[in-house]
């Protein structure tokens, strides 16, 4: 007795064992002169599919907040006790820039590895391919994109309102702390920037709001975090606000975090070697460095 003929089976269709020709309900087409069937075709892919969440991302962030609430006071502390005996904790921390300086670099030092410690550590990937960090071809064409779009944005604050003094200009009023502030414009602050907003954080808002979405929602923190260093002010955290969109549309099309690390290098870069010719090495400052590519 064949299988259709059991009395069990009675009236039933048999069922296909061949993996090959299990019918797939997505892959449905309707036949010519049909109309109760109709052809759907499969969910398309999400532009962004990372491992991590937004959850993980707040985690990264909240710590990172606490973090740059306590550290420069661990470092105010240690300075007062070795480097600046006779002056108060407050003081180390607002008239040394050095002591400014180094407290950034653990902070930018300690965000870094709470991305790599969530990536690695709970879904055990490696960390740079996750955030993809692929060095693109060509990247000198990057670069001369930051270059631009700083005399592009340069056109813009002439008609923005910007602050005559700020709390950023304090850290070039010497030279030594001017360099180490140049060095680190071109290295470890972008890099950490772009590591964060455009590697893990973008992702997440491009796969749950789509690309244009992902772009600006990820830039806008990244303007909001300068305000501080600015006074307060919406003019220049504008400019920031358009930097960061640039960053993001250039990761966006690429798929490259090392692309968008690039831009932001000749962003800042192109910055720093104008300030380091105009004020001849940081020897002869003007009144506000927002002038320089004002």
């Amino acid at each position: 007795m064949s299988f259709s003929e059991h009395p069990q089976f009675e009236g039933q269709a048999p069922i296909n064992t061949e993996p090959d020709k299990v019918p797939i309900a997505t892959e449905l087409v309707a036949s010519p002169g049909s109309s109760s069937e109709m052809a759907v075709a499969p969910p398309a892919p999400p532009v962004e599919n990372p491992v991590w969440n937004g959850w993980d991302v707040l985690v990264v962030a909240v710590l990172t907040f606490v973090t740059t609430l306590i550290l420069p006071f661990v470092v105010a502390w240690i300075g007062q006790l070795t480097v600046y005996p006779h002056t108060g904790l407050i003081d180390s921390l607002q008239k040394h820039a050095t002591m400014q300086l180094i407290s950034q670099t653990l902070i930018d030092a300690a965000w870094v590895m709470l991305m790599v410690v969530l990536i690695e550590g709970k879904y055990h990937i490696p960390f740079w391919s996750a955030i993809r960090w692929n060095w693109p071809k060509g990247a000198w064409k990057q670069l001369l994109l930051g270059a631009a779009m700083l005399f592009t944005l340069s056109m813009l604050e002439r008609v923005l309102p910007m602050p005559k003094e700020t709390p950023f200009e304090k850290l070039f009023e010497r030279p030594r702390d001017a360099y180490l502030l140049a060095l680190m414009a071109v290295t470890l602050g972008p890099l950490v920037e772009e590591l964060f907003f455009r590697g893990f954080f973008y992702p997440v808002l491009a796969r749950r709001w789509g690309v244009g979405w992902g772009v600006f929602l990820s830039a806008l923190p990244f303007a909001l975090m300068h305000l501080p260093q600015y006074s307060w002010s919406w003019g220049v955290v504008l400019v920031i606000l358009m930097v960061g969109v640039v960053c993001g549309v250039v990761r966006a099309t690429t798929g490259s975090v090392g692309a968008s690390f690039l831009v932001h290098i000749g962003y800042n870069g192109t910055q720093m070697l104008i300030a380091v010719l105009w004020t001849r090495g940081f020897t002869h400052m003007p009144k506000s460095l927002l002038a320089l590519c004002g």
